[in-house]
């Protein structure tokens, strides 16, 4: 008998400890197969009235809400990190032509996050909003970003775009990038934790936590350059306890590390659950 894909998908569903797709996101489903050449097609045909999670490498995700604004977060899309550091991008390069954010996130200015090539083309549209890090005024200035589209933000600073709420919390990227920050996104009467570039501090916990509960948690796995590696994300996600914990920051580039081999053996032996996203792969959340 000939398997096709989606069969091959649910057993490998089985091994990460879900009985099937539908109970991966509890009550989500998945969008089906990563095609980065549609992939603005694909987010705008996403349905609306459904909160949609898509991944996009490295750190980079954007969020469809049920009423169809569309949040794009730490968005690499482009090679532009080999031209300063050297490292060389190892995943297909990532075109949105057409699509139009109502709002980009830049949680630091690392050009993994703050993607210069990318960024003037993303807030050419006259409607885009930008929300950076304070860091970043160095860069949008060089690219001449028009000020009046950008909000700095820092950790205990809170916004509101129509109906999805936006808490800056506590972020390590140590000497890295000091104006780091993570991000409590309120959705659909969820939270979705993204931790942003860090290590690994519990004492900031409770603070971030605030006795909240939370159904999605996206952290980093590579362990360099100051971020968790895959056992200090397990650690973490312990502590936070979400529905669903999605990690992030491995396979763009070599120098980076990040074995996904290693963590899903950590967060097994915990009976954590987790998911692994393809490049260009849609949720419902």
């Amino acid at each position: 008998m000939v398997k096709n894909n989606n069969y091959y998908r649910r057993i490998f569903i089985k091994i990460l400890g879900f009985d099937s797709a539908a109970a991966l996101c509890v009550d989500g489903e998945i969008m089906g197969r990563s095609n980065m050449y549609n992939l603005s097609a694909k987010i705008e045909a996403a349905q609306l009235g459904q909160t949609h999670l898509f991944y996009l490498g490295q750190a980079g995700f954007i969020i469809k809400s049920a009423n169809g604004k569309l949040l794009g977060i730490d968005l690499y899309l482009s090679d532009c990190v080999s031209r300063f550091d050297g490292f060389k991008r190892l995943t297909p390069i990532i075109s949105l032509d057409g699509l139009v954010f109502d709002c980009i996130i830049a949680t630091h200015a690392h050009y993994d996050h703050f993607d210069i090539d990318s960024m003037p083309n993303l807030l050419a549209n006259g409607k885009t909003r930008l929300i950076a890090s304070m860091k970043c005024e160095k860069e949008v200035s060089q690219l001449g970003i028009n000020p009046n589209i950008v909000n700095y933000v820092k950790p205990g600073d809170k916004m509101k775009l129509d109906e999805i709420q936006l808490e800056f919390v506590y972020c390590d990227h140590g000497k890295f990038a000091p104006d780091a920050f993570g991000i409590v996104v309120g959705i659909n009467n969820r939270l979705i934790y993204i931790a942003g570039d860090t290590g690994l501090r519990l004492d900031k916990v409770d603070d971030i936590k605030n006795g909240r509960s939370f159904y999605a948690m996206i952290a980093p796995i590579n362990g360099t350059f100051g971020n968790l590696n895959e056992c200090e994300s397990a650690i973490l996600c312990e502590k936070f306890n979400p529905e669903l914990f999605i990690p992030c920051h491995y396979g763009t580039f070599a120098e980076q590390y990040g074995n996904v081999a290693e963590f899903v053996k950590i967060m097994n032996s915990k009976q954590l659950k987790y998911y692994l996203m393809r490049l260009g792969e849609g949720i419902v959340i």
